[in-house]
């Protein structure tokens, strides 16, 4: 996007405001808002100046570490500063990607206290999440930390406080929080497009060995080459194994599971459309179908979360499902469910479709008057012809409509675009601290129910766990 010139641009931001059919909430409808996203977007043709420039180190080069950061090297004026990983595989990539000069360590104390880093991308096993996060704050960095923001609830609250004392920028790395479709859907349903909300439905399903998390495994992992010591410092101590190092979302020791993983899209982006503060009680369930690979976080789960009425929204249900054996060969939808219609978000893209009640009460076929005499049924229909009008007796209909992004958008890029013009600029990010716990506390409690078999009750006002939850 950075490297068209500015009438590619703006045909660009005409793409986006000419790809939905509502016209009164559209976010590029009006000039003015065309203009403003076309600041944004050509503001990153003007030079960096050296004082612009930001210095990143990334703790963790795993997966997401490596989309990480070939995503933030896409924002101008950032630059690579230094890697740390734990496993030294890692680091020979890091050299051959970016040559031998650059600055790697497995002790990612050492890359905070390097002067020239101004922000850290945190993306580790998710157990190492708020310790990192702690100590990159009291250094001065800037931090992006990965989904979860932490690995139990209790962690939440140093956070939120440290990221709050330090006036440094933090953001958690929930991607979608910054898509232009979860905006679209906000903005239709503050709109009213479907009436009032009562349920959402949240669905991330995959079918394939890689998305179950069956990562491949390098043939000279060992204790020494993890460094699982240093790894170990978080957990419970326990002997070496590759599984809980490479595949560790699948175990409890390290990681959160579906619930941390994918739970979290659901709910961040969810509660970014309707303005929620989060639910009140969490119930789930699970079970292991198919990846019986010695994991102990179940292949299948689901989720039931009840939102209270509240003056950011009426009182509505969510169901979350991940399955990982599903026929379907995968997908990741947001439906939110109204009175009078349904929005469709998948990925970044959207659907609506309505369905409008008439003013006239039901009346006739799946209806007991067949069951009464035919002199009782001929009374009760001139009495209600007489009452409603057939204009009132028909269901209104109102047109769907259709959202899609430009052909390479990227909610990925979106989100660190942010994050950084959050640094140059002071600006409030999209996914602070109490974002990010109001994500993550949900999901994690999701875990917990499974474990304990029972309901979780949640003050999402206070953010605290409710006595017997």
């Amino acid at each position: 996007m950075q490297k068209d010139n500015p009438s590619s641009r703006r045909r660009f931001l005409r793409k986006i405001a000419a790809t939905s059919l509502a016209t009164a909430a559209t976010p590029l409808t009006s000039l003015a808002a065309r203009e403003k996203a076309e600041e944004r977007i050509l503001r990153y043709e003007k030079p960096i100046s050296a004082n612009d420039k930001i210095r990143i180190g990334v703790i963790g080069y795993g997966v997401q570490g490596h989309f990480d950061l070939d995503t933030a090297l896409k924002v101008p004026g950032v630059e690579l500063a230094g890697i740390c990983d734990l496993y030294t595989g890692r680091l020979e990539n890091a050299k051959e990607k970016f040559g031998n000069d650059l600055y790697t360590t497995r002790n990612y104390k050492d890359l905070l206290d390097k002067k020239d880093v101004d922000a850290v991308i945190i993306a580790t096993h998710d157990v190492w999440h708020a310790r990192m996060t702690l100590d990159a704050l009291a250094k001065g960095k800037h931090v992006y930390c990965e989904k979860p923001m932490v690995y139990k609830i209790a962690e939440g609250y140093p956070v939120m406080a440290a990221a709050k004392k330090s006036g440094k920028v933090f953001q958690v790395g929930s991607q979608r929080v910054s898509s232009i479709g979860y905006l679209k859907a906000k903005e239709l349903l503050a709109a009213g497009e479907i009436g009032k909300l009562n349920m959402v439905n949240a669905v991330y399903d995959r079918q394939s060995s890689i998305g179950a998390w069956e990562y491949t495994i390098p043939k000279d992992a060992d204790a020494m080459t993890t460094n699982w010591d240093k790894f170990i410092e978080a957990t419970e101590k326990m002997a070496f194994d590759a599984k809980k190092f490479f595949w560790w979302r699948a175990f409890k020791e390290v990681g959160t599971g579906v619930a941390g993983d994918l739970f979290i899209h659901l709910l961040s982006g969810s509660h970014l459309i309707t303005n929620s503060k989060g639910p009140e009680s969490i119930y789930s369930t699970g079970q292991f179908s198919y990846w019986k690979d010695g994991r102990n976080m179940p292949d299948v789960m689901s989720g039931v979360l009840q939102y209270p009425d509240s003056k950011e929204h009426a009182a509505f249900q969510m169901t979350l499902q991940v399955n990982f054996i599903s026929g379907t060969g995968g997908q990741e939808i947001i439906q939110l469910v109204g009175s009078e219609g349904i929005i469709v978000v998948r990925g970044n893209s959207l659907t609506v479709k309505h369905s409008l009640l008439p003013e006239a009460p039901g009346f006739g076929g799946y209806d007991s008057l067949f069951t009464f005499s035919k002199k009782m049924q001929e009374e009760l229909q001139k009495e209600y012809d007489a009452k409603w009008t057939p204009e009132q007796q028909n269901r209104k209909t109102k047109a769907d409509i259709t959202f899609r992004p430009p052909a390479g958008y990227s909610d990925h890029l979106d989100h660190f675009t942010n994050f950084f013009d959050a640094i140059r600029t002071g600006k409030p990010v999209v996914e602070d601290a109490e974002f990010g716990f109001r994500a993550a506390a949900p999901a994690l409690a999701c875990n917990e129910s499974y474990f304990k078999k029972k309901i979780i009750r949640w003050d999402p006002v206070q953010l605290k766990l409710k006595s017997g939850g």
